[in-house]
């Protein structure tokens, strides 16, 4: 028992005894440093340094990307946030979709093309979706996720609906609604479906004032190849106005305008054109309908 104590108290004095640690040149054996140690302070001074390099890397793996360089380290977190990410970009694909569909629309109405209504689109894809029904089992999990995603579009999509539409008033029947007559003149070619012309032909004096038929902004003001100088407007109710081959145009993309306020000028261009005329149009929900049901121009 005594030789364990005196063994013991000689570890304790020994982890006390100083210790002297010089640095010497290898050449000149001139001191360039001399340090006073004891084994105490070695062994501190290791606990530490290993202490601060465990920490250090506890750190880096908890607080730095390169967490996922590790199998199994917050995949959970990183699966969540991916399925969030992939339904915002299936939204904005959708949307960049319908936006992509609506402007192509457009540009036919403006060149007088031939556009694809909601009807067609219907019957095309009843048409594309008969085929061979090949039935595989359902697996309750991925029924949950679809409800849910597609409960999330839905509900992404009406938020976008409701941000993308800038004017709304109430959906009242055209027979309702008054048009003012964008210009009083002789109608020279009629509405007609079959050989697609989806609006009517005034002809008018030179330098007539061409005025919108209802209040509303201005969507488009351009020039095309076909028909000329070309304005459209954006009213209530889902209605949408076209006025071709003008020979200027009086207001731009924009714009906020009075039913009755000028818009362009009557004018001869374009290569549809054949003679000083207003090409007027008028789109509900998407389908042309006949001016001259709604509106007198003489």
């Amino acid at each position: 028992m005594a030789e364990e104590n005196s063994k013991e108290r000689n570890w304790k004095e020994k982890l006390q005894h100083n210790y002297r640690l010089v640095v010497m040149n290898h050449e000149t054996f001139e001191e360039v440093g001399s340090y006073k140690l004891t084994l105490l302070n070695v062994y501190v001074l290791i606990f530490v340094a290993v202490a601060l390099i465990v920490l250090l890397t506890v750190s880096t793996i908890a607080f730095t990307p390169i967490k996922r360089m590790i199998p199994g380290y917050g995949d959970v977190s990183e699966n969540k946030e991916l399925m969030r990410l992939n339904e915002e970009l299936d939204a904005l694909q959708k949307e960049m979709e319908a936006r992509a569909f609506y402007n192509d629309n457009i540009r036919r109405i403006l060149v007088g093309e031939e556009i694809e209504t909601a009807d067609e689109l219907e019957q095309q894809a009843s048409e594309d979706s008969i085929g061979e029904v090949i039935e595989v089992d359902q697996i309750v999990e991925d029924e949950l996720l679809r409800k849910e995603v597609e409960l999330d579009e839905q509900l992404i999509e009406k938020e976008i609906l409701s941000k993308s539409v800038n004017y709304i008033a109430r959906d009242m029947p055209l027979e309702q609604l008054f048009f003012v007559p964008p210009i009083t003149g002789v109608v020279s070619s009629e509405f007609d479906r079959q050989r697609k012309h989806y609006g009517i032909d005034i002809i008018a004096p030179k330098n007539t004032p061409v005025k919108s038929a209802m209040d509303g902004f201005v969507f488009s003001s351009d020039w095309t190849l076909e028909t000329g100088n070309v304005i459209g407007i954006q009213h209530s109710n889902n209605l949408i106005t076209f006025y071709k081959h003008n020979s200027a145009l009086l207001k731009s993309v924009g714009d906020y305008v009075k039913a009755g306020e000028a818009v362009a000028i009557i004018g001869n261009t374009g290569e549809l054109s054949d003679g000083p005329h207003l090409h007027f149009e008028i789109w509900h929900k998407g389908k042309p309908i006949d001016p001259a049901n709604y509106i007198f121009f003489d």
